[in-house]
């Protein structure tokens, strides 16, 4: 998975149109606007005026925003009809859904929780300006955090008590964040510069202070009055799947095909699981091959093992052209983002300058975990899965897509990012590796990769069940052991996440979608068809809503699943 963006919840005086107003100047000043009220995704998409910002949480600020992006509606509505003019009409719509109609901003710790994190962060990992100017640029920063999580506390109340378990687990963590890997990294910054070391000492204290007490706060105050339901329901859900993924099918057949899939996949994982061990139950050989993995010292070097193989692969077999010869960083993922995911790909912004390093985050196990969760939680990361995930985070995935980056045509499709398209397209890698070849017939790394793409149907399944059929999250982490072969720890955090995340589908959602596409554009193309130039043309395009590329890839509309 793509490393999560902030909640939207931020301030913007709206733009008059002009007399002369053109889609061109919407487009900018839509982005501009995006980018004072979400500081931190200007720093991630490599743009750095304000990089001593810090998002504005208060509900103030959340009016503001919808006075904004109401005129903003209304004045692109006057404009002339594009792609990119579509785009940011659903953008638009899909974030005055989130700010007016689910309102995560009053049901959901978390984003705030994670937030000083990630801004921080973001500044310090990437080497885009002088070390002092970043510096100075984390310390104006450090300094808002306290503002920021007096936020939290002013505006959330009653939230499910899932989503303040795991706002507990992310503050706990921003503690040790700040007062040590902050900490540590500022020393070197400041190097030996006693009033830049007491200025950012000062800030620093300041906001591990605030942290600590927000984390308190959270366990002691929120937890106890956490009664609130995460299910969306069922209309919330259609029009989340529209406005984000411009899937408009009734839920109902949504459901349908998802069920659908996860029955095929998991006929095909049985009889893969037989073909290595017929005594054995497909759980039992599932588990026998979870067995090899590696310890907790070993799990970010075993990864990086598997990356140059695979980058190999791509080239040999002519997959997709790879524009630059890289590789991405392997680490552990940073405490703020600790929030259920196992690996995901962070990488620079398509208008970063600067440093390009790209990092794969993999997720270590906890320090006050039990001895048995640590090991179902290593178990994930056998050699099979590890190379699917791999396929997923790096090649031809996430890590493709950004190296792609700078061919996407416009400032819209630099910026903007489609579930359905991002996480659809690597999930559609790891099925379309081994159908090329990779692994060559392996039946253990055929079952891991069934084994993804049954966790991918479970999700899809779970979410839409979770927040329109009135299951539970304990339910859903049922389903994932039974059906998509899960440790129970595993399960667990799977399953929390969709109540967060209702929409998780998009990655079985998306892959349909680009198999679909890909049939039909091989009977656009019939013998002139070739693997690498349909990747190397879909992936150019930028991550927006299928449907579209549809249009641009085959000229016509047409129905994507």
């Amino acid at each position: 998975m793509r490393a999560p963006l902030p909640i939207a919840l931020l301030m913007l005086a709206a733009c008059a149109p002009a007399p002369t107003d053109s889609f061109a100047k919407f487009e900018e000043d839509y982005w501009n606007a995006w980018f004072r009220a979400y500081p931190t995704y200007a720093t991630a998409a490599g743009i750095h005026d304000f990089d001593g910002e810090l998002e504005d949480l208060s509900a103030q600020a959340v009016a503001r925003r919808v006075e904004f992006l109401r005129a903003a509606s209304k004045r692109l509505s006057a404009l002339p009809k594009d792609i990119d003019s579509e785009i940011l009409d659903h953008a638009i719509r899909a974030e005055l859904m989130e700010l007016t109609e689910t309102r995560g901003w009053k049901s959901n710790p978390m984003g705030y929780a994670g937030a000083p994190g990630g801004a921080i962060d973001s500044l310090m990992k990437r080497n885009f300006a002088p070390v002092r100017q970043r510096l100075d640029s984390v310390i104006l920063r450090l300094e808002k955090v306290p503002e920021l999580l007096s936020a939290m506390k002013a505006n959330v109340a009653d939230p499910p008590k899932e989503f303040t378990d795991l706002a507990i687990r992310m503050a706990g963590g921003s503690v040790g964040f700040f007062r040590d890997t902050v900490a540590a990294w500022a020393r070197d910054a400041a190097a030996g510069d006693a009033a830049a070391w007491a200025r950012f000492e000062k800030a620093n204290n300041a906001a591990a202070a605030a942290m600590e007490d927000a984390a308190k706060w959270l366990k002691t105050d929120l937890l106890p009055r956490s009664t609130g339901a995460f299910a969306i329901g069922s209309a919330a859900f259609s029009r989340k799947l529209l406005l984000e993924e411009m899937v408009d099918v009734p839920l109902d057949r949504i459901l349908e095909i998802g069920e659908r899939n996860l029955e095929k996949d998991y006929a095909a994982f049985v009889a893969t699981a037989r073909l290595i061990d017929p005594k054995k139950t497909p759980a039992q050989v599932m588990a026998s091959i979870s067995e090899d993995h590696p310890t907790a010292e070993d799990l970010i070097p075993a990864t990086r093992r598997t990356l140059k193989g695979i980058q190999q692969f791509l080239v040999d077999k002519k997959i997709i052209d790879l524009p630059v010869m890289a590789l991405p960083r392997v680490e552990e993922t940073p405490p703020y983002a600790r929030s259920g995911s196992f690996a995901s790909m962070d990488t620079p912004g398509a208008y970063e300058k600067g440093q390009q390093d790209a990092f794969y985050y993999v997720t270590p196990v906890e320090k006050d975990w039990d001895a048995k969760h640590k090991e179902e939680h290593l178990r994930l990361y056998n050699k099979p899965v590890m190379d699917i995930i791999t396929i997923h985070e790096a090649f031809p995935g996430h890590f493709v897509q950004f190296i792609y980056a700078p061919q996407f045509p416009t400032k819209t499709r630099k910026l903007y990012s489609c579930g359905s398209n991002a996480e659809g397209w690597a999930h559609y890698t790891e099925q379309m590796m081994l159908e090329e070849g990779f692994g060559g017939g392996d039946p253990k790394l055929k079952l891991a990769q069934l084994h993804e793409a049954l966790l991918r149907d479970v999700r899809y399944v779970v979410g839409i069940k979770l927040h329109t059929r009135g299951m539970t999250v304990e339910e859903g982490a049922k389903l994932f052991v039974e059906q998509a072969m899960q440790e129970p720890a595993n399960a667990y955090e799977e399953s929390l996440r969709g109540a967060y995340n209702p929409t998780y589908l998009y990655y079985t959602l998306g892959k349909l979608q680009v198999y679909k596409l890909r049939e039909d554009y091989r009977r656009k193309r019939g013998d002139k068809f070739q693997l690498h130039e349909f990747h190397a043309t879909f992936v150019k395009q930028g991550a927006i809503p299928i449907n579209l590329i549809r249009r641009l890839m085959l000229g016509v509309e047409g129905a994507s699943l």
